[in-house]
């Protein structure tokens, strides 16, 4: 991957508190105008890898680029280029939500009418213009995260860090937050995203990193790392038995089923793997009533990288 198109380029990184290595010497190569998803056991050390790339904690080692800059000579043109937001809402209560959105363009320095014209902007966008004249502890959950995230575009990041973004949210509401992150993709920005949700990292990610103590244990697309679970197969479905019989005979590595004629034929995803097993079906003239394809999904990838299950806690790692 060429460096020039990655938003984010990091080498090596290693970070350790006393005697326990949280992250060691983990790469990352994030594409610019991607989601690129951090998943990871209760202590892996994502949100430490976060804080370190979003400028919060410094890292040990390792050589990193956000935006193109380099994070340890050039700290805050990283922070101008970047957004952050964080598992835990940062929106004021006490304020409207056009007084939040306000006060972060006072943070980025935009005049008086810029502040306003960006704030009403940021309310239409994330359908929150009725709302944005309450007081934002009136909000639901669901608003609160919208209006979380409108904050962190008031000052038009071109990479956007989002730690647990739907979490505590009911369903209609992620669904609601994951339209609004492919939008910022679809409009060029960069997101990394972390998540206690493996099905929000399928549905989102163009790539995804699994960390497990500190280090990187896969990374691919989401296809790509279900290809690593065991237990993807095809199955067969047949209604003549002389039919069944021929086609376990021709697909030798199947388990069969000979009450209902079905053949489960093991099967790593591919294009290729399937296309040889027709390529056999076909050859010796057999008529298939059903064809699935059965590929693991991301909770049998987590057991088989990390050897435990996908916890529903993130880790608790306290910045020293």
């Amino acid at each position: 991957m060429n460096s020039s198109s990655l938003a984010i380029d990091v080498t090596g990184l290693r970070k350790a508190y006393g005697d326990k290595l949280v992250l060691d010497g983990i790469d990352l190569k994030v594409a610019e105008g991607t989601i690129f998803s951090l998943l990871g056991p209760n202590g892996a050390g994502k949100t430490t890898a976060v804080q370190i790339l979003s400028t919060l904690i410094t890292a040990d080692a390792g050589e990193i680029r956000v935006a193109g800059h380099d994070l340890h000579r050039d700290p805050e043109a990283v922070r101008a280029a970047i957004g952050v937001t964080g598992q835990f809402s940062a929106v004021d209560g006490l304020l409207t939500g056009e007084e939040n959105l306000i006060m972060m363009a006072d943070l980025h320095h935009l005049g008086r009418r810029e502040a306003r014209r960006r704030a009403a902007e940021l309310l239409e966008r994330f359908d929150l213009v009725e709302p944005g004249r309450k007081l934002a502890m009136t909000y639901s959950g669901g608003m609160k995260r919208r209006l979380d995230l409108a904050m962190t575009l008031v000052g038009n990041p071109r990479i956007i860090f989002l730690d647990e973004p739907t979490t505590g949210l009911d369903p209609r509401s992620r669904h609601s937050m994951w339209q609004l992150v492919r939008e910022l993709v679809a409009g060029g920005v960069t997101v990394l995203l972390t998540t206690q949700y493996l099905e929000e990292a399928d549905e989102l990610a163009d790539r995804i990193a699994v960390l497990d103590h500190g280090t990187l244990v896969a990374q691919g697309t989401p296809a790509e790392l279900k290809r690593l679970a065991p237990g993807g197969h095809i199955r067969l479905r047949f209604t003549a038995p002389e039919e069944f019989a021929a086609a376990a005979q021709a697909l030798p590595s199947a388990s069969r089923d000979d009450e209902s004629l079905v053949l489960q034929v093991p099967n790593d995803g591919s294009v290729q793997s399937l296309r040889a097993v027709l390529a056999r079906i076909d050859d010796a003239r057999i008529e298939v009533d059903e064809l699935t394809v059965h590929t693991p999904d991301l909770d049998d990838v987590f057991f088989a990288v990390t050897g435990q299950p996908a916890t529903t806690d993130d880790e608790k790692v306290t910045s020293r």
